[in-house]
């Protein structure tokens, strides 16, 4: 089990769009047998900050996520329309190293 904590700054009037399209993502997320368990928290001190915690049965089942043309386009939308700056990965776990490089994710879905 591998836990990747996802670090993300919104543009501000632009967190319901964010939200909405998490929901989107988690719901696919929710077919992939890799995944385990992902929720979204919201900063109540810092307005358009959030933070995605997502359990993977397998660092490799994340990092083919992340490599995938349906993640892509997400990330492509939001870091364009939604996302005020660059994502930041934390690796949690016996898997514990840095975030693949490259495009960061952009929502995985609201509980």
């Amino acid at each position: 089990m591998v836990t990747i904590g996802m670090n993300y700054e919104v543009r501000e009037g632009k967190a319901e769009a964010f939200e909405r399209k998490f929901a989107l993502v988690l719901e696919a997320m929710r077919t992939l047998p890799a995944h385990a368990h992902t929720e979204l928290f919201k900063s109540v001190g810092a307005p358009g900050r959030y933070l995605i915690v997502s359990e993977w049965h397998s660092r490799e089942g994340f990092d083919a996520f992340v490599a995938s043309e349906a993640f892509h386009r997400v990330t492509d939308w939001g870091a364009s329309a939604i996302l005020a700056s660059r994502p930041r990965h934390e690796v949690y776990g016996d898997a514990a190293s840095s975030a693949p490089a490259g495009r960061c994710p952009v929502a995985h879905a609201v509980r």
